[in-house]
């Protein structure tokens, strides 16, 4: 599976990188919302967006706002991985459009890609 895993802190993008990959999946990173347009912009295609909610600039729900309205064929299975695990911040990712959200601070990585694994055969579904 192709996914785009955008997360601000390298140390986070290369650890569920490095366990996303070791799952057999295809990892494409960014580190905020201008390379991500910059990747779809090329015609780059991922079966899986993963949001970080907090980012400088523009915050993963602004970024899935943006995606949604520019690139609507990529929003099909978008998820949040982050530690904003207030029910307002679960709410406003869903009403955007996410598909799941995963609080990093409740799960293990590996963990994180189960879960990841389970939302992806819903998408597909």
């Amino acid at each position: 599976m192709k996914i785009l895993l955008v997360d601000d802190d390298g140390f986070l993008r290369d650890m569920y990188t490095t366990k996303l990959v070791e799952h057999g999946h295809d990892v494409d990173v960014a580190d905020g919302g201008a390379a991500v347009l910059s990747k779809l912009e090329q015609g780059t295609s991922y079966e899986l967006i993963i949001l970080d909610m907090v980012m400088p600039g523009t915050s993963g729900v602004e970024l899935l706002r943006i995606i949604k309205e520019q690139f609507p064929e990529q929003t099909k299975c978008c998820i949040f991985l982050t530690n904003q695990g207030q029910e307002e911040d679960i709410r406003e990712a869903t009403e955007a459009g996410a598909v799941g959200y995963i609080i990093k601070a409740e799960s293990i990585p590996s963990e994180v890609v189960k879960k990841v694994d389970e939302i992806m055969k819903k998408c597909k579904a």
